[in-house]
């Protein structure tokens, strides 16, 4: 299995601190975002990590070169910033038919749990696996996304960025997929607002087609970092948990 990590936005939200740099590579606790993602792929025993860039691309490989932590590192040009399914899309010539294991490179996890997700994806009873945790505030989950599911955790469906999130699970970036996943990205519908394709609709295309996805609870504490505010949030989360 290898590990895909999403790096190529600027994240036009966080104004001037990103006016000149790729998002993750902006820092917290004076660690670049990303480091944080190239650490879960590691921890978790992947030997090869591929990350899609774009903007500024050239920040995040003159930073890591070819290897991060003995893992070997191969990097994607995603020439048009165009939405995860997207970036998720360029990487498949380069997956080579594998299974992935998918991260966001602005996300931070605290306590993540990627080496018991991949466990249970090689089980093989699985197409695809979400990582989610439960949070007290349901304002957060209209951020990401969020899901509905059976006690079984079998997955029925998606929402992205829900107005209304019906429970209290939120969806992260951190997902499993078996390499067919590339077999729905055509059959992806457009987001009517974000004139995007997004990952919970390309994930609900397969849960439609029949495929079994669960979710997985990923960690302990989330966010992502959208904004200055994000960084901060992200501190204290580190702080609380060192």
């Amino acid at each position: 299995m290898k590990a895909l990590i999403l790096a190529g936005g600027r994240g036009k939200r966080l104004d001037e601190l990103s006016s000149n740099k790729n998002k993750c590579m902006l820092k917290v606790k004076s660690r670049p975002v990303i480091e944080y993602n190239l650490d879960c792929a590691v921890n978790a025993g992947i030997e090869e990590i591929l990350v899609v860039v774009g903007y500024r691309a050239e920040e995040i490989i003159n930073a890591y070169g070819s290897s991060y932590k003995g893992k070997r590192l191969k990097y994607i040009i995603q020439w048009e910033q165009t939405g995860l399914v997207s970036a998720i899309e360029c990487a498949k010539e380069s997956l080579a038919g594998d299974d992935f294991m998918l991260l966001l490179g602005d996300e931070i996890l605290v306590n993540p749990r990627h080496k018991p997700m991949i466990d249970e994806f090689k089980k093989g009873d699985v197409f695809a696996l979400c990582g989610v945790l439960w949070v007290e505030d349901r304002e957060r989950i209209k951020r990401t996304y969020t899901l509905i599911h059976s006690s079984k955790n079998v997955v029925f469906r998606l929402i992205e960025k829900p107005r209304n999130p019906l429970n209290n699970f939120m969806g992260t970036g951190n997902c499993i997929f078996n390499s067919g996943i590339f077999n729905y990205v055509d059959v992806t519908p457009i987001h009517h607002e974000r004139r995007e394709k997004e990952l919970p609709d390309l994930i609900q295309c397969a849960i439609d087609d029949g495929k079994v996805v669960r979710s997985f609870v990923i960690c302990d504490r989330y966010t992502n970092i959208n904004s200055k505010e994000d960084i901060s949030q992200a501190e204290g989360l580190l702080d609380a948990h060192a």
